[in-house]
């Protein structure tokens, strides 16, 4: 397993190997990219915030839906890190790893520890995509395998098939 620096992600991004679409220039770390919020979804609340910003109450549930769809390649996954500056704010993520062959927006799950409301901005960075090179490509993608959230746009809480 070999981290991808930002040289390696611009590199495949060049060759159309990597996909990371509305790709934003501010977003690229020294190992990484940062993604944005496209929408959150508050747990309880039948309403989809898409504007503006979201006020998450104190011990509360939210799901964060990216800005950036992102396509990987066959030999590629990627982890994902909640950005410190919500962490210092009472936010905790709950994230999974990105399979190689994935291609789609991403939900993410976080909750409000704090026993404050918490304003999140919608389009700001919320996490970062670290990108890992599997030791071999994969013999078959994530939408080979299972697939159920293959292609999603925008918060999905249920699988697709």
């Amino acid at each position: 397993m070999c981290i991808l620096s930002d040289k390696d992600i611009l590199e495949r991004m060049k060759n159309e190997e990597l996909g990371i679409s509305d790709y934003n220039e501010r977003s690229l770390t020294p190992n990484g990219y940062d993604l944005r919020i496209s929408e959150i979804s508050i747990r309880g609340k039948n309403e989809l915030i898409k504007e503006g910003a979201a006020s998450i109450p104190p011990r509360t549930m939210f799901y964060v839906s990216t800005i950036e769809r992102v396509k990987m390649p066959s030999d590629v996954c990627a982890q994902l890190w909640l950005r410190t500056t919500w962490i210092r704010k009472g936010i905790i993520g709950a994230f999974g790893k990105i399979d190689a062959g994935f291609e789609g927006t991403l939900t993410l799950g976080a909750y409000n520890a704090a026993d404050d409301v918490i304003e999140i901005p919608l389009k700001e960075r919320f996490c970062q995509m670290v990108f890992e090179t599997l030791h071999s490509t994969a013999d078959k993608s994530y939408a080979e395998r299972s697939g159920n959230y293959q292609g999603q746009t925008g918060v999905t809480l249920a699988p697709k098939k």
